[in-house]
């Protein structure tokens, strides 16, 4: 997938060598809902043999205008990227977002961002919006757009009732409902970070931890205990990892995410190591003693291997 970055105006001197269905949006996670706007701009592209892109945005807006909880995403760029690469399109343009291009008109936004890209036909959710204070629409852009690009608007996509949403994902994050995230992302959430040294306390209890040292502004779930899918070395292993301060040993300090990866023998300082949330087991607890800890620890972990294990045959 070519990756090419644009900041406003996109310019003329641009060279698109073929006409284009492009998708647009933040798409921060690639849920179901994204997911189905992209596949229809793939659609689109495979029918019109022209090829499939995708425009998105980084910073999120939503960030740059000061919307609290948006400084972390579900999917920071990086994974935004491999994901969309994933569903097989041909190219993502990044727009770079500051506040000058959010002041930007619609109008100025169709004449000198997407006409510069030959664009056959956008692709848009229902409620996408555009230019200065989102004053632009779908049927703004149709507007715009008239006798010079297609403009296919998707519906919502829902499931049990609920309109599929980033929201609503991270909500649902944030209250340890991993299996509605699961459901609304069509894959277990997950993030990725470098394996740091920690206290070592975990060796000196019996049950050694990977400190998980997380680079990118993932959006990080409620404190607490979960089954995880550890995935080391290029295998899928089940562990136990604690989002917490660690109150029995005090709980000063911030946030730390370590991980138990069972079943695994082996140094993993330095290693990157993506931990996919399967279950919410408790939350974090201030034991009364080391041992009432350790054998809290040790039925966590039979319970996360009766989790994953009747996951894998469902």
């Amino acid at each position: 997938m070519q990756t090419i970055h644009l900041s406003f105006p996109a310019g003329t001197s641009i060279d698109i060598p073929e006409a284009q269905a492009v998708a647009i949006g933040d798409f921060d996670g690639v849920h179901l809902g994204h997911q189905d706007v992209i596949h229809h701009a793939l659609s689109i592209a495979r029918r019109e043999s022209i090829a499939s892109a995708i425009m998105t945005f980084d910073p999120h807006p939503r960030e740059v205008l000061g919307l609290a909880g948006y400084s972390r995403y579900l999917a920071p760029l990086p994974e935004r990227l491999e994901r969309f690469a994933a569903l097989g399109v041909d190219r993502t343009y990044i727009v770079h977002f500051d506040r000058a291009f959010a002041s930007v008109s619609p109008e100025r936004f169709v004449e000198e961002m997407l006409m510069p890209l030959r664009i056959h036909t956008v692709v848009v959710g229902f409620d996408f919006t555009f230019g200065h204070k989102g004053k632009g629409t779908v049927d703004t852009l149709r507007e715009l757009g008239r006798d010079r690009m297609q403009v296919d608007v998707i519906k919502p996509f829902n499931l049990e009732g609920d309109k599929v949403s980033s929201t609503l994902i991270r909500e649902s994050l944030h209250m340890g409902h991993l299996e509605r995230a699961e459901r609304f992302l069509g894959r277990y959430y997950s993030i990725c970070g470098t394996v740091v040294h920690g206290e070592g306390r975990g060796s000196t209890i019996g049950v050694p931890t990977a400190n998980v040292e997380v680079a990118m502004p993932y959006v990080i779930p409620k404190s607490g205990v979960y089954a995880v899918r550890a995935h080391v070395h290029g295998h899928i292993h089940a562990g136990v990892m604690n989002i917490g301060v660690k109150p029995t040993f005090g709980g000063a300090g911030p946030e730390v995410l370590e991980v138990h990866v069972l079943d695994f023998k082996g140094n993993l300082y330095g290693e990157e190591l993506r931990v996919e949330f399967v279950h919410y087991l408790r939350g974090e607890v201030r034991f009364g003693s080391v041992e009432e800890l350790v054998a809290q620890i040790q039925q966590d972990i039979e319970h996360a291997r009766k989790v994953l294990s009747d996951k894998r045959n469902e």
